[in-house]
């Protein structure tokens, strides 16, 4: 996923600023042509065409284009522009190069940027989504001159019931795609840091943790913008969020304070906050919605939420730095992986007994398990693969090649497919669960931490 050339790709800054004043736009290259299967182009700058002519440079972030790099969807460029109306964008292009049965040809290339017409508004606090396609026929020339021909479109919005987010927690948004194709439809700007989500499919609500702001935003899914946050205390930093399945409730681990926040999702009022162990990573809610579980890494401990009495009704001692948890499909079984000790833990989730240890290597990252299948999915740092784990014989059965970490895993339960974050390579990867293969990837930006979808397992 995201194989980069090194030394080739630029990246836009690591941290980019929250919107305030400006919109940001946001240019995909659509998947090359395979009839350009022999020309490698690199691209020098892109900019953004105002009305009355002024140019605005963008951040590049994919820079050298072939059929390889290129055979998906890919994150070209993106900036915060002044709100207003724009004409297109321009383009200048450098050392392209055709392969041919005697070699490699330089192409020639022109001395002005090329232009692409498309009208598009810039609107404050909002994302503007273009994809350009290449028209490879259309930009070569007598088999030497590469004139570069762009058609561009501004993505139409999702049937109800394809909608996935993902978070850059770098670049301040929360991208928008097709959990089917891996297609972008739309970027979100939103505070700063934004992590962990929270979906709420009945009322077409997704709630943002916003580390960087001590906040939780509000997005409204069918308008794809930002309508309203709750404001936490100073230094909560909140990293996780969880709905109950009655979606009466909405919960923020605040890893700063090391509480976890109880809020109505409906008025955004917190309600009240509850201490938990040091250093909470995550937090799962039981199917009935009585008791959450947060883990809490620094402490080596998980608190056990009675929510109806909104307090801790129980801390359980755990091995060292527990990150993540999940349920087994019957909800019998609480599985806790750790990053600093070689066991899964299974637990009793209603005596708290640990029934069960399973070897599985240490540096325990992301953790899912299936509830159609009941197989664990669980990433570690330093592997590069996903390893799948009976639970009967509580061994490894097989595993899917990554090429990086994967930091988090949930699942495509109507397309039967697992997504994967994987922070080193700036996005998502959607793999079919029964082939193992591939099915999409999705580029999102910088430090992505999560992604959560319709459809949910």
């Amino acid at each position: 996923m995201f194989l980069l050339l090194a030394g080739c790709q630029a990246r836009p800054g690591m941290l980019r600023p929250v919107l305030e004043s400006e919109g940001g736009l946001y240019v995909y290259f659509a998947p090359l042509p395979q009839e350009a299967a022999r020309l490698t182009y690199r691209v020098e700058s892109v900019s953004a065409r105002r009305e009355d002519g002024a140019l605005f440079p963008l951040a590049v972030s994919f820079r050298e284009v072939n059929l390889r790099e290129g055979s998906r969807e890919r994150l070209a460029a993106l900036g915060a522009l002044p709100p207003g109306r724009y004409s297109g964008l321009t383009i200048k292009v450098r050392d392209a190069i055709l392969k041919g049965e005697d070699g490699d040809s330089a192409l020639l290339l022109p001395e002005e940027p090329s232009r692409i017409d498309v009208p598009f508004d810039v609107n404050r606090r909002r994302g503007t989504v273009l994809v350009l396609s290449l028209l490879y026929r259309e930009s070569l020339h007598s088999g030497f001159r590469f004139l570069p021909v762009f058609h561009a479109v501004i993505p139409g919005k999702l049937a109800v019931g394809l909608d996935a987010f993902a978070t850059s927690r770098a670049g301040n948004t929360v991208t928008v795609f097709d959990k089917l194709t891996g297609r972008v439809v739309g970027v979100i700007p939103t505070g700063a840091g934004p992590s962990g989500m929270a979906l709420d499919p009945r009322r077409r609500k997704a709630y943002v943790a916003l580390s960087g702001d001590d906040a939780v935003e509000l997005i409204d899914i069918l308008s794809g913008e930002s309508v309203d946050r709750v404001r936490l205390a100073p230094g909560d930093a909140p990293a996780e969020l969880v709905l109950t399945p009655d979606g009466n409730t909405l919960l923020s681990v605040n890893a700063g304070s090391n509480t976890v926040s109880v809020i109505d999702p409906v008025s955004l009022f917190e309600e009240v906050r509850i201490p938990v162990g040091t250093g909470p990573q995550s937090i799962l809610v039981d199917r009935n919605g009585r008791r959450a579980y947060v883990f809490n890494a620094s402490s080596d401990s998980v608190s056990v939420l009675d929510l109806p009495g909104r307090r801790v009704a129980a801390t359980v001692p755990t091995e060292a730095e527990p990150v993540r948890g999940d349920f087994s499909r019957d909800g019998k079984l609480l599985y806790v992986a750790h990053r600093s000790s070689p066991y899964l833990a299974v637990l009793d989730p209603v005596t708290l007994a640990v029934v069960r240890r399973i070897y599985v290597g240490t540096g325990a990252t992301a953790l899912k398990v299936d509830a159609r299948t009941n197989r664990i999915y669980l990433a570690r740092t330093r592997t590069g693969q996903v390893e799948i784990f009976d639970p009967i014989a509580a061994l490894p059965s097989d595993f899917i090649a990554t090429g990086g970490d994967v930091s988090f895993i949930t699942i495509d339960g109507e397309g039967n497919n697992l997504l994967l974050v994987l922070p080193g390579e700036r996005g998502v990867r959607m793999v079919g669960i029964v082939n193992r293969k591939t099915v999409a990837q999705v580029d999102v930006g910088d430090d992505p931490y999560g992604v959560t979808l319709m459809g949910e397992r």
